[in-house]
């Protein structure tokens, strides 16, 4: 039974920190530590110090801390609790975190990519209905094992919960039930390794790639990696609501934010790129710009009733939010949720397939 007391009574990882008496030290730098100083500091949280992978510490300093290593801190800090502060999605990584897990008390926050907000008891009562509505509306007992473990993980910052709702990729696109000949868009493309997927999935063979990447020089190197495709189109912009120009910032790998300054960019709706065009699937991995690219390909989406594999994990909300407004568009797909080794959870997709 789906029911929000169950989820009341969890421990919350906010009220863990704070009632603690142990020393919490958060592990890495950068932006993930900034956000997390702000929830220390908005809910009275104490950080006793921050520490970085060996490699990375070199007499550093960050935000008046010293940069320590973890074996510093071992070696004279007999009990502590241990925040991480990144994303981590390379298995060597994530072995690294659950062994640090194995021996100090560790939590990783749900922190949104995009954003603000936290994903507390309160917001959870707040939304439960449309939470709840989403967990109705999922087509397998996986999905909603895997809903489950996601909420619970958001509360507690437990990764035992993503541990028990992993998947492999290779299994989820089987949910698609791709054909070759899918007129396939790829919205928030990156240097390719999703058309790679994509064409692993359906032999090599389908009828049409349109290819949408804002960043100028992931989008070279996405035509170079695709320069030999037939029937492929580039799109060099993001994606949106409207057609227009943006200014975005470029983060780390295939994160680019939108921001007051930094780069413009074109931006474009997908029901103008396709302009009237059949599409069959639609892949969207748009850095937190996911609802304004569903509104902005709605009337493709409708007429043409294509699968979608959509990335679930930006926002605060839009785990629930998303589902939600897919199913107004196309109420009679399965809705499916499936989530991928990734510390903490942004590696989560939903997939909405015809019956």
């Amino acid at each position: 039974m789906f029911d929000i007391n169950y989820f009341l009574g969890l421990p919350s990882y906010i009220d863990s920190l704070r009632e603690t008496r142990l020393p919490i030290f958060i592990y890495g730098m950068g932006d993930g530590c900034l956000k997390l100083l702000s929830v220390f500091s908005s809910y009275n949280i104490p950080c006793a110090g921050i520490f970085a992978s060996d490699e990375f510490v070199r007499d550093k300093s960050f935000e008046g801390h010293r940069i320590h290593s973890l074996g510093e801190i071992e070696s004279s800090v007999d009990e502590f609790i241990v925040v991480l502060a990144f994303g981590a999605g390379y298995r060597s990584l994530i072995e690294k975190i659950d062994d640090i897990g194995s021996r100090h008390t560790l939590f990783v926050p749900d922190m949104p990519v995009v954003g603000e907000g936290l994903f507390t008891k309160e917001y959870l009562a707040g939304n439960f209905e449309s939470i709840s509505r989403v967990y109705s509306l999922l087509a397998d007992e996986q999905s909603k094992s895997c809903y489950t473990n996601l909420l619970e993980y958001r509360i507690t910052g437990g990764i035992r919960f993503l541990k028990s709702c992993e998947s492999r990729p290779g299994d989820a696109m089987k949910l698609l039930k791709l054909s070759g000949d899918e007129i396939y868009c790829d919205l928030g493309a990156y240097t390719g390794d999703t058309i790679d997927e994509f064409l692993n999935a359906t032999g090599g063979s389908y009828r049409r790639i349109y290819a949408a990447e804002p960043d100028p020089r992931n989008f070279r190197k996405l035509c170079e990696n695709t320069c030999g495709l037939a029937g492929f189109t580039p799109i060099n912009a993001a994606i949106g609501e409207n057609d227009g120009v943006i200014t975005v910032l470029k983060g780390g790998g295939r994160m680019i934010r939108k921001s007051d300054k930094g780069r413009q960019v074109a931006l474009r709706s997908l029901d103008s790129i396709l302009g009237g065009e059949s599409c069959t699937y639609i892949k969207m991995d748009v850095e937190g710009s996911e609802t304004e690219a569903i509104r902005g390909g709605a009337r493709t989406i409708s007429a043409c009733q294509p699968k979608l594999n959509i990335a679930l994990y930006h926002r605060v909300g839009d785990i629930f939010e998303l589902p939600l407004l897919v199913h107004s568009l196309l109420p009679e797909h399965k809705l499916y949720i499936r989530h991928f080794p990734y510390y903490p959870a942004w590696d989560t997709n939903l997939y909405a397939v015809p019956d």
